[in-house]
């Protein structure tokens, strides 16, 4: 029998989402379309020119943050036009502007997350 109550369960679920979520976040690519796609809906063709990612990286790390609900896709004649798929998303990239501005500027002498170590 298992001493782990049922709330406690729920808080490990929510704190393994938020470090899915925030692993996917923090690779450099997926941000980087995020980032473009703040500044509303775009094309592939556009995400690269904006990103400076390859098309084929570019369309696979789309599929990711679609499969992972983060972006939503809308066929538009020819092309897809990709938006981030909810207005919080948007929020949180700004908040984390703003964070950085501020109390986190330690964050750029860190030396624990360089290269994606995670000591």
């Amino acid at each position: 029998m298992s001493s782990t109550t049922p709330a406690a369960q729920q808080d490990r679920r929510s704190l393994g989402l938020q470090t899915k979520l925030f692993r996917g976040l923090a690779d450099p690519s997926r941000l980087s379309i995020l980032e473009a796609l703040r500044a509303g809906p775009r094309t592939v063709g556009e995400i690269v020119a904006a990103t400076g990612l390859s098309q084929s990286n570019t369309s696979n790390h789309l599929r990711c943050l679609s499969e992972c609900g983060l972006v939503a896709g809308e066929q538009r004649g020819r092309f897809v036009q990709y938006a981030l798929a909810d207005p919080r998303i948007k929020q949180l990239l700004a908040l984390a502007d703003q964070l950085l501005e501020g109390a986190a500027q330690g964050v750029d002498r860190c030396e624990n997350y360089e290269n994606g170590s995670s000591t």
